[in-house]
Formats: C-alpha cells, structure tokens, sequence
C-alpha cells in the first residue's frame, strides 16, 4: 500500500477500550502491515503494548482526556484535548492519513466537525454504513449523524453516498433509493415527499424511487439515503434481527444429530454468510463529508473489529475518497444551489 502515514486509532474510546483497541493495533501492524499511533493515556497504553511485547512497534501520542462512552455531543467542546480530538489533529496537520475510534458516535461527529471541518460544499456530514447485500454492498447514510434535516440535506447524502459506492466498491452509476414507508411517489411525510421531488431531477443522481425497510438487504439500489435517525433505527434493527437469526439457527443445529451433520456439509457457506453479517469483520462506519478520514468502529468492538477498521481507514485514505469527494462536491455545489432555487427550494447554512 502507497499510504505510508499511520492511522490514528483513538486508544481511549469503546466498551472494552484500552485493552482491545491496544490488541487491535497491534494486530493490524503484525497481520495487516499497517502502520498505526494509539492516542491516549501513554502509561496505561504503554502497559497494555507491554502485554503483547509491542511497547516498540506501536507508537503513542499523549491525550490529556477522554469521551466517555454515554456522553454526548456537548463533551467534545467540554474536552479539547480528549484522544479523539487530538486523533483529528494528527490527521488535519498531516501526522496521519485517517482517525478511527470505537468511541462515543456524537462526540466523534461533532469532534470531526470542529477539528477536520466540512469540505466545501457539503452541508452536513453523514455517517455511511455498508448493508451487506449482493453482490456488492449497498450503503445506507445517514445512519445517526443527523436526527432532524432538511429535504436537501438528503440529496446532499445520496451525492456522498453515490461517490463512496462508486469508489469504495466500484460501481457505476449507483443507483439512489429514498427510504419510506411505501414506494409510491405521494408516501411519507413532507419531509420525504420533498425530497423525492428533488431527487427526481437533481443532476449527477440515479434516482430509483421509494424503498422500504424490507428492501434494505435485497440489493434493490446501491445507496440508501434518510434522515439519521430513521436510518440508525433501521441498522440498528437489522444488527439485532442479525443477531436473533443466528442464535436461533445455532440452537437448530444443535438439536438433533442430523442437524449438525447437515450444518456441518454446510461448514463452508455457513461460515461465509457468517463472515458476510459479521459487524466485526467490516470494520464500521464511514463519517463522510469532512475534510479527513474518519471511520467509526462499533462501540462493542473487539481486537479483530478495530483491526478490521484500521485496514478500512487505511484503503479508504489510500484510495482518495476525501479528495474526491471535495472535488466533486465542489463542482456540484454552485449547479445544485442554482437548480434548488430555481426549483423553490430553501438554502441550508
């Protein structure tokens, strides 16, 4: 990989912080070849490297403070100094290509809002998280950044959703569905109804109308645009659903002879399906929009989720995705203001 600058890895932030995001960067410097700087407390992250014979393959950077997991937006300004806050530095000054951090979603978008700012353009940043649909992922934002909008902002999501699908996974024109309680063009509140008219003839997006919550998994489009809090509702309904599907086919299996036999033919596409809903083997969610690399790792995360996350960070810098987003937003910023008011529509600060 080009990228030679490490990741930032926010030491201080999840359920089961220091230790498993410790374990996690080690693993991604051994396993992955990633170079990696843990933020945060030096004595006790020193302690925790001692433990994997690490303390000089992993380099820290000192952060006075800490977002604890139930605290809220209001604690990133409470806290300049906190680990995600100087994880964001090293990225705006050029110390690191990217931040990750398993922390507080709130304090990371609101930190990432202050530290990285927004690129030109872009209204609001969204939170960006992978279905796992086939044959590619599709994604759906905002997936908890934003609980209230305006009808543009989520024209602004599926512009940024649409560029990651395109250079995340590749896919060409990818195609935009609106999520609502039904497909037809007149359902769902003012809010929804509006921005389907925008969606319907704004430039540079593929709009394929409508989509439910039962057509999140079945690769009906490729970018899934709402509101934050409906979509982290949705996700967080799906993980759960997940999770509930798999611990009752463990207890089928395990009821009858015959049963794991016939598991055991299917060892192999058990196990890729398994791979395929795994939060943990994804690495997490994609903060888009802001003038940086920001992914956001599952709070329960661990060793091998922030490992997996690091890797995600890592390709996505290395990849260009913020550059081309700022370019593309860019371009499009003057063109979509003028077409929202020749439309009628409000200008979002």
């Amino acid at each position: 990989m080009s990228e030679s600058r490490p990741v930032a890895l926010d030491a201080m932030g999840g359920d089961h912080a220091p230790h498993e995001i410790v374990a996690g960067a080690v693993h991604a410097v051994r396993e992955r070849g990633l170079p990696v700087v843990l933020v945060g407390s030096p004595r006790v992250l020193y302690e925790a490297l001692a433990d994997h014979d690490a303390t000089k393959e992993v380099p820290i950077v000192r952060a006075e403070e800490a977002l604890e997991m139930d605290e809220g937006a209001l604690a990133s300004l409470r806290r300049p100094r906190s680990s995600i806050a100087i994880a964001c530095h090293l990225v705006r000054r050029g110390d690191a290509c990217a931040v990750v951090s398993a922390g507080s979603t709130a304090g990371i978008v609101t930190t990432g809002r202050l530290r990285l700012k927004g690129q030109q353009g872009v209204l609001r940043p969204a939170i960006a998280v992978d279905l796992p649909t086939l044959p590619a992922p599709a994604v759906l934002l905002d997936a908890g950044a934003n609980a209230e909008v305006k009808p543009e902002m989520l024209v602004q999501f599926a512009h940024l959703g649409a560029i990651y699908a395109e250079l995340a996974h590749g896919i060409e024109s990818p195609k935009v569905g609106l999520l609502t309680i039904g497909s037809e063009a007149e359902k769902g509140d003012k809010l929804v109804r509006r921005a389907h008219e925008l969606l319907q003839a704004s430039p540079g997006i593929t709009f394929a109308g409508n989509v439910e919550g039962h057509d999140l998994l079945t690769g009906k489009v490729d970018v899934i645009t709402t509101d934050g809090f409906t979509g982290n509702v949705a996700l967080k309904t799906l993980e759960g659903a997940v999770r509930y599907a798999f611990a009752e086919l463990r207890q089928a299996i395990s009821e009858s002879r015959l049963a794991r036999l016939g598991a055991a033919m299917q060892r192999s596409r058990l196990r890729e399906l398994h791979r395929r809903l795994d939060s943990e083997a994804h690495g997490g969610a994609v903060l888009l929009g802001l003038n940086g690399t920001v992914v956001i790792a599952h709070g329960a995360s661990r060793a091998q989720g922030i490992s997996a996350a690091c890797r995600l960070a890592a390709d996505l810098s290395a990849a260009g995705v913020v550059s081309a987003i700022g370019e593309r937003m860019a371009a499009n910023s003057r063109s979509h203001r003028l077409w929202w008011s020749s439309h009628g529509g409000d200008r979002v600060e």
